[in-house]
């Protein structure tokens, strides 16, 4: 079912490229085919963040993050969810540096939620297997960026921002930098179902990328070179499987890994 390297958790091969060039650096976008709290975001002068083709930099002084990262918000009711996909780890023949979260087959009316502040950077609107879906991309001036994508219907406010980008096309998920970025405090309603309902799959992908620096597996150079063409992704992509509230952290845990193959084998999670 999913198609995308980096960002997809469901099951169909997408190819990827992951390059959204302004001025010859790449912005948090890919493209493919197949806060510390809410102080941070009220700075009149936002601060961006951009891969110069080998690490990520701020536009300006990044406030502090939250350290360790923690989040008070789940992304959606665990209690409900089946199992967990891990980040950083091999599906459908696909390395994905990011995770997701499985519900109930048929089940596809799940709240999904912010998890941090921040700015809708950037979003995309496609076709897959026949239906419509959506992917946005959260940052924090601090550095923190969370992903969401396989979202099928969207807040109001979320769908607002998805007008804005261009029609969906098969197999077409690039990215959409928005020029007036939407702020969102956590908590605040994402999308009220996700996945593909014609197919009774209930799930959805959430990756979680500390900007700041390379994740410990990224100090490997085996590591490096396998990934280099997503390394914005693969080497800044973190493992949240233990960034929530101690509740939610045991519901996860508890959980059994989403993909019968790779289960909860991880190079983020230890």
């Amino acid at each position: 079912m999913h198609k995308r390297y980096g960002f997809s958790g469901i099951e169909v091969i997408l190819v990827l490229a992951i390059i959204a060039a302004v001025g010859g650096v790449a912005w948090f976008g890919l493209r493919g085919n197949n806060a510390k709290d809410s102080s941070t975001i009220a700075n009149a002068k936002a601060v961006t963040w951009s891969f110069n083709g080998t690490a990520w930099e701020a536009s300006g002084k990044p406030p502090a993050c939250s350290n360790p990262i923690r989040f008070s918000q789940a992304p959606s009711d665990l209690s409900k969810a089946t199992a967990v996909l891990y980040p950083g780890q091999t599906r459908g023949g696909n390395y994905k540096p990011h995770g997701g979260l499985r519900y109930p087959d048929g089940q596809n009316n799940v709240t999904v939620k912010a998890i941090y502040d921040g700015r809708v950077t950037e979003g995309a609107r496609y076709i897959e297997a026949g239906e419509v879906q959506y992917l946005f991309t959260i940052v924090n001036d601090c550095g923190i960026a969370y992903r969401f994508d396989h979202l099928q219907t969207l807040s109001p406010k979320f769908q607002a921002m998805a007008d804005k980008l261009p029609a969906a096309q098969p197999n077409e998920s690039r990215t959409t930098r928005f020029d007036d970025p939407l702020e969102v405090k956590a908590g605040e309603i994402v999308a009220t179902a996700v996945g593909f309902p014609k197919m009774r799959n209930a799930s959805y992908d959430l990756g979680v990328y500390d900007l700041r620096s390379t994740n410990q597996a990224a100090q490997s150079a085996e590591y490096r070179a396998k990934h280099q063409p997503w390394l914005n992704q693969a080497a800044y992509a973190v493992c949240w499987i233990d960034m929530f509230s101690a509740s939610d952290n045991a519901i996860l845990a508890s959980l059994p890994g989403g993909d019968m193959v790779s289960g909860k084998q991880s190079d983020y999670c230890k």
